[in-house]
């Protein structure tokens, strides 16, 4: 990931720098379009005024192109540097996945993320906890009205959970994929509940189901110092678009 930053910091720059060049130019074009412009309004219709006009309307379209390129790449750059879950559908994408204590108690945890490691995707972030009430709640706070919910929040605190960040390009979408229905008896085969879980209530696995949930979830079970940010040879063999 930090090559990949280097990288776009790399484009940024000389995005930066073509714009900065291209500046003066563009600003001696558009000066060019304005006489053009005068000259049309006062009857002039000779070839050179009307290739003035051509040629300056290109150019500040060209400049106004380059202008929204490096501010889109500006803004990705600080997505990417201030966001914990990364940019969406990028390299750098992020997603918070826990294993829940009837995975843990199972014994299920080389199982599960033999498959997301073997899907491609990179651990960044891994421990293991007994969340406090408090920890579960917060994170469960959008179904604190469903009947179910003070049950959910007494079994996930119990403890222990396994509490993860994993990274790459459509991680959200895909992991939600690779799990199934939150109903293991209506997961697809092959899916993780289908093959390891039998009822809702004890079906194993989190995963966040949207990149804005994502970034509140690894923001609420992780401290910034702990997503690790690491270099992984395997990449190339992943991630290359040859």
């Amino acid at each position: 990931m930090l090559a990949s930053r280097l990288a776009r910091s790399n484009i940024v720059r000389a995005s930066r720098v073509a714009l900065t060049r291209a500046a003066p130019a563009a600003q001696q074009q558009q000066r060019a379009l304005s006489s053009a412009a005068t000259s049309s309004h006062q009857g002039e219709s000779n070839s050179t005024g009307r290739r003035a006009l051509t040629v300056a309307a290109a150019a500040a379209a060209a400049f106004a192109g380059a202008t929204l390129l490096v501010n889109k790449l500006n803004a990705d750059e600080v997505n990417a540097a201030t966001s914990v879950a990364g940019v969406e559908n990028t390299p750098s994408e992020r997603s918070f996945i826990a294993l829940k204590p009837d995975a843990i108690q199972r014994g299920l945890i080389a199982d599960i993320v033999g498959r997301l490691e073997r899907k491609g995707f990179k651990l960044v972030a891994m421990k293991l906890l007994t969340p406090s009430k408090e920890l579960v709640e917060k994170h469960y706070e959008d179904l604190k009205d469903r009947p179910f919910y003070p049950g959910l929040v007494a079994y996930m605190a119990q403890g222990p959970v396994l509490a993860m960040v994993w990274q790459g390009p459509g991680v959200v979408k895909t992991v939600r994929q690779m799990l199934g229905a939150t109903n293991p008896a209506q997961a697809p085969s092959g899916s993780i509940r289908s093959d390891f879980f039998l009822v809702t209530g004890r079906n194993g696995i989190h995963a966040s189901d949207a990149h804005a949930s994502a970034e509140a979830e690894i923001a609420l079970w992780f401290k910034p110092s702990e997503l690790v940010d690491w270099k992984r040879d395997a990449d190339q063999w992943i991630l290359s678009a040859n």
